[in-house]
């Protein structure tokens, strides 16, 4: 690597308990004894295997759950310099928000022994620090538990909710990740927990309906986001979409940039042109799902609204649309590409430490 090339970065790496048992043996009593949703229990069923093949531990423990092997397939195997990890908690959103703040309390600390302080890729994983949104006190000491940790680089929250990220609600969560320096990425969570229908219109009936109307989540989010001020209150906020849809921001900004021209007045607390609080406060993690694709507009389309600066590659790894560097559309210029795959990602975490060939 030349001092010149940035370092390639997967920005969504997905990881796992090895077990029911592990998790437990990580959460103090009484959550020790309770019960909770399993990971791999949701509404839809996806169309096939759930993990790609050959991620499972060399034990026959939970794919995503063996740092050594994690390390060997996404770091050494797929080129990539660092890997970004995020843990996929069986909390989402409980009932019982203390039970979930243990939860996430207990995914932190085995990511941060397992995986960032232990094992021969931990100074190539970098981590993030999931906290419960229907506990934002929890979440502020979480976030103050772990800001200091030099491998932890972003927060991490479910994007189903139930209450858009917009309100006020949050705002002692904006101001704890300011503080800390750490953007917030949204992921979809996974088991099964109170949050609202996928959908304005409720529950959809299959997997391939779900997953097309998933981008409409975020956009929700982020447009509320938007028009309640979030970014004009907090100027330092940085956030991440972590699980696609950065193909869908250019017409739906279109759209609120039309209607929020001439009613400006009715949000002054946000005075600016929607599109204009895009830069510098939002990101997106390119999936395998996420459009053109092989189009021949797929360069112009990534220029658009700014997009070639905002989204970074995730592999989704071990999901069964694991993607890789090879699915990037062709159509794409070499600078996009390094963007994508590094250039952006390494600004926004501070990775800029070269790695030896």
């Amino acid at each position: 690597m030349t001092p010149q090339s940035p370092p390639r970065i997967d920005a969504s790496v997905h990881v796992f308990f090895k077990d029911g048992a592990d998790l437990r043996r990580h959460l103090r009593e009484p959550f020790r004894s309770r019960g909770f949703p399993d990971p791999d229990v949701a509404w839809y069923s996806r169309p096939g295997p759930k993990y790609a093949e050959g991620t499972d531990g060399p034990d026959g423990s939970h794919p995503g759950s063996d740092p050594a092997l994690v390390g060997r397939q996404v770091l050494d195997e797929r080129g990539f310099d660092y890997a970004v990890l995020h843990p996929m908690s069986v909390a989402g959103i409980l009932p019982d928000w203390h039970l979930g703040t243990a939860l996430y309390a207990a995914t932190n600390q085995m990511l941060a022994e397992r995986w960032l302080e232990s094992g021969p890729y931990a100074d190539r994983f970098r981590g993030t620090v999931r906290v419960n949104p229907n506990d934002v006190e929890g979440a502020v000491r979480e976030i103050e538990r772990w800001r200091d940790h030099p491998r932890m680089v972003q927060i991490g929250l479910p994007v189903q909710t139930q209450a858009p990220y917009g309100r006020p609600y949050f705002k002692p969560l904006w101001r704890a990740a300011c503080d800390a320096g750490m953007p917030v990425a949204f992921h979809l969570e996974m088991g099964v927990g109170i949050t609202h229908p996928p959908t304005p219109s409720g529950p959809t009936r299959t997997y391939s309906h779900h997953a097309a109307y998933q981008p409409m989540t975020y956009i929700w989010h982020l447009l509320n986001m938007i028009a309640e001020g979030v970014f004009q209150e907090f100027p330092d906020l940085r956030v991440i979409w972590a699980d696609g849809a950065g193909d869908m921001v250019t017409p739906f900004t279109w759209r609120m940039d039309t209607f929020g021209r001439p009613h400006l007045e009715q949000t002054p607390w946000a005075p600016r042109m929607p599109s204009d609080y895009l830069r510098d406060h939002i990101y997106f993690v390119h999936g395998l799902l996420d459009g053109p694709g092989e189009a021949e507009y797929a360069s112009e389309w990534l220029r658009m609204t700014g997009k070639e600066d905002m989204v970074m590659f995730g592999s989704s790894y071990p999901d069964w649309q694991t993607a890789s560097p090879q699915d990037l559309p062709s159509g794409w210029s070499a600078r996009q590409r390094a963007k994508v795959l590094g250039g952006t990602a390494a600004g926004l975490f501070g990775i800029d430490r070269l790695v030896p060939a």
